[in-house]
């Protein structure tokens, strides 16, 4: 194959490529000359299953050989609600890259609904097409599928999320101790666990309407998750120590 199809999520655009993986994903984080600086997370996309939706003409002449040879790095397909038309089983490995062009491969893993455990606060970062933060007692399908629920007035028709650490703030808000929690809003992210815990029928609370656009990977803690109403797709995020052993340069960059 001759080039790649990647779903940057942050910020949104279908592109292609024809670096593979993880040489595309220290470009996105670097540029071509290391004077750029930024995170990339991106899936890599089945190109078969969304061929019929992509114009493949533009594709064949544009993401071609530079005259000198070299690879051609990005050519944008599509940069506006790319998410929601792109099907779920198109996707393939998520990867997250540092800013410094490490990068680490998450595979899809099935996801089990039936051990998730009920009415636990969590912490969400929805990454895209929408992106605040959210505190919940929902578990990771059940606010998918909230907020995926074209039925409600507001609703997203994909969201791709991750869940982060709460450590002892999720069993108790106010008294916790927060110390390994690097969070610049603690007093503010107590408060509304607090209240989704008193509250009755109270299930989900806006901690940061804005998303800074970098993500702190050593807060992950259950993984990714990607999906609508009726699917979910999980991409699970490993422990420090797993991560040490399986991807040490990663693990030291973050």
């Amino acid at each position: 194959m001759n080039h790649y199809i990647y779903l940057s999520t942050t910020p949104e655009a279908l592109i292609a490529s024809m670096l593979p993986p993880k040489e595309f994903g220290v470009y996105m984080a670097t540029g071509t000359k290391k004077r750029n600086f930024g995170q990339a997370i991106f899936f890599e996309v089945d190109y078969e299953q969304i061929k019929s939706s992509i114009d493949t003409e533009y594709l064949n002449n544009h993401c071609i050989r530079k005259p000198d040879g070299t690879p051609k790095s990005s050519v944008y397909l599509s940069v506006y609600r790319v998410l929601e038309s792109i099907p779920l089983k198109a996707l393939k490995s998520l990867y997250l890259t540092t800013d410094n062009g490490n990068v680490l491969e998450l595979k899809q893993t099935e996801y089990e609904k039936g051990k998730e455990e009920q009415k636990t606060l969590r912490l969400y970062q929805e990454l895209c097409p929408v992106t605040p933060q959210v505190a919940s007692t929902l578990s990771p399908s059940a606010f998918l599928n909230a907020i995926a629920d074209r039925s409600k007035f507001i609703h997203v028709p994909k969201l791709f999320f991750v869940e982060l650490k709460l450590g002892e703030l999720a069993t108790n808000p106010i008294s916790g101790t927060a110390e390994h929690l690097p969070y610049s809003y603690i007093g503010h992210l107590r408060d509304c666990l607090e209240i989704l815990r008193t509250e009755e029928n109270k299930y989900m609370k806006t901690v940061q309407r804005f998303f800074s656009g970098t993500l702190l990977y050593r807060t992950i803690s259950s993984g990714f998750y990607v999906g609508d109403k009726e699917n979910i797709i999980f991409y699970p995020y490993p422990s420090m120590a797993e991560l040490e052993k399986i991807n040490y340069e990663f693990f030291r960059s973050i």
